[in-house]
């Protein structure tokens, strides 16, 4: 459980993101945060391993996209790469009431994720084994979202490619980027339909850490050449 230092710690930095935690919601994330160290000693799921780190790098960092999510147009969200869960479950705890679609390519940490759902009593959220490039091409998850998120999995060319497929058109993609891009994409906006429709570069709270939230508008459905197969948006990006 956090500490209650930690707890107003918490509080305050969500706090400076215009958003409001309920005690429930503090709860989840405590609970979040014992498994999630738990199940760090026998796998990797995180080089972050100290609580304070956590609720930093991963709580807070997760909940820095719910002010670009629009929760009246927002029915349903996947977050592409989640990893141990990252940004979807703080983002379906802070939002419960939008269905969130976790999907990440390795089994085990697909286990992790069904643990927690399960201990958090977590409602409206799956997880999906499966790699993303095979995932944008299942028609039951192909172009179904109205937002799709990925935080750090990929530069941005190979992100697009991983991530376009499900968004619906008029949706909107939104990576979670650090604070610079070192390749360029606009070949890979044209080719996915996609616009960036805005690009802020800003600290977490209490911290010195530079985040960067790109929002994609994608614009027309896509073509059926995307997404490539597996393993070929990373060895030949667009």
């Amino acid at each position: 459980m956090l500490s209650l230092e930690l707890i107003e710690f918490f509080k305050t930095t969500t706090a400076k993101l215009g958003i409001e935690i309920s005690d429930e919601q503090i709860n989840k994330f405590s609970k979040y945060g014992d498994l999630l160290l738990e199940w760090n000693k026998v796998m990797n799921l995180t080089a972050v391993c100290e609580e304070r780190e956590v609720v930093i790098k991963h709580f807070v960092d997760s909940i820095t996209i719910v002010p670009y999510i629009d929760v009246q147009k927002c029915k349903k969200i996947a977050d592409i790469g989640t990893g141990a869960g990252f940004p979807g479950i703080p983002l379906k705890i802070i939002r419960p009431e939008i269905e969130v679609v976790l999907l990440d390519s390795l089994g085990k940490r697909v286990n992790f994720l069904n643990t927690v759902i399960k201990k958090l009593k977590l409602e409206g959220i799956s997880a999906i084994h499966a790699r993303a490039e095979d995932g944008g091409r299942d028609k039951l998850l192909r172009e179904k979202f109205d937002y799709v998120t990925a935080r750090a999995v990929a530069p941005m060319n190979i992100l697009l490619e991983y991530c376009m497929p499900f968004v619906k058109k008029g949706g909107y993609f939104i990576a979670m980027k650090g604070s610079s891009e070192e390749v360029s994409y606009e070949k890979a906006l044209r080719e996915l339909s996609g616009k960036v429709e805005s690009e802020d570069v800003f600290t977490l709270p209490e911290s010195d850490i530079t985040r960067r939230i790109v929002c994609v508008k994608k614009t027309d459905f896509l073509s059926t050449r995307y997404p490539r197969k597996a393993g070929i948006p990373k060895k030949n990006p667009l």
